[in-house]
Order: C-alpha cells, then sequence, then structure tokens
C-alpha cells in the first residue's frame, strides 16, 4: 500500500504521523504543500471529501489574516483560498487505496 501525505514540513502533528508510518516500513509520498500547492482537482477532491467547513482550518494564524470578504465567502471560493494560502487546510491529509483521512486521529484507518 502506497500513502500520499499532504502536510506541512513545520506542523508538530504531521511530523509525528510521518515518524509512525515511518517505524511501520510504509511506503508514503510527502506532499508538503506550502512547497507544492495543491492543484485545483486535488483541491476538489478533498473539499468533496471533507466538505470546506472540515477542510479549511479556522482556528489558524492564516485564517485569522484574511480580510473579511475571504472569511464570508470561503466555503464558495475554498478552491481559490487553498491555492492562494495552502496553510489554510487542515492536516494531515492522507490518501490511500482504502481511505481518504483529515488529521491524526483518523489517520490509523491507513495502518
Amino acid at each position: 500500500m502506497n500513502l500520499t501525505i499532504y502536510h506541512l514540513k513545520t506542523c508538530d502533528s504531521c511530523r509525528k504521523i510521518i515518524k509512525e508510518i515511518k517505524g511501520k516500513g510504509l511506503d508514503y509520498t510527502a506532499i508538503d504543500v506550502r512547497k507544492t500547492p495543491l492543484n485545483a482537482s486535488t483541491i476538489s477532491e478533498l473539499l468533496e471529501a471533507f466538505g470546506p467547513d472540515k477542510l479549511l482550518n479556522k482556528r489558524s494564524t492564516t485564517w485569522r489574516g484574511l480580510s473579511d470578504s475571504e472569511k464570508n465567502s470561503a466555503n464558495d471560493n475554498a478552491i481559490k483560498l487553498l491555492q492562494t494560502y495552502p496553510t489554510l487546510m487542515k492536516r494531515p491529509v492522507i490518501k490511500s487505496d482504502k481511505a481518504l483521512t483529515l488529521g491524526v486521529k483518523d489517520a490509523a484507518q491507513h495502518f
């Protein structure tokens, strides 16, 4: 099984999951969304799976820095926001042939 992990290099939760995956000897591809922003198709897939309310991290520093108009239209413009501000995505997102999960709590579904 190959896993794809969408993460941020500086995210403690992401580092924890990657360490756990390495420890289990699983194959994975790690994509730092800051260095390699997600394309519209991938973001669309994630939004379909989780919805904007779960995928957008509305408690983040990035969210607090958005203008009121960006916040008010966030659900309708989630793809554009996540392309412009990749750190706005909750993480880690883990994709495998078995599941697509968001956050540390659900990551165990992949092992």
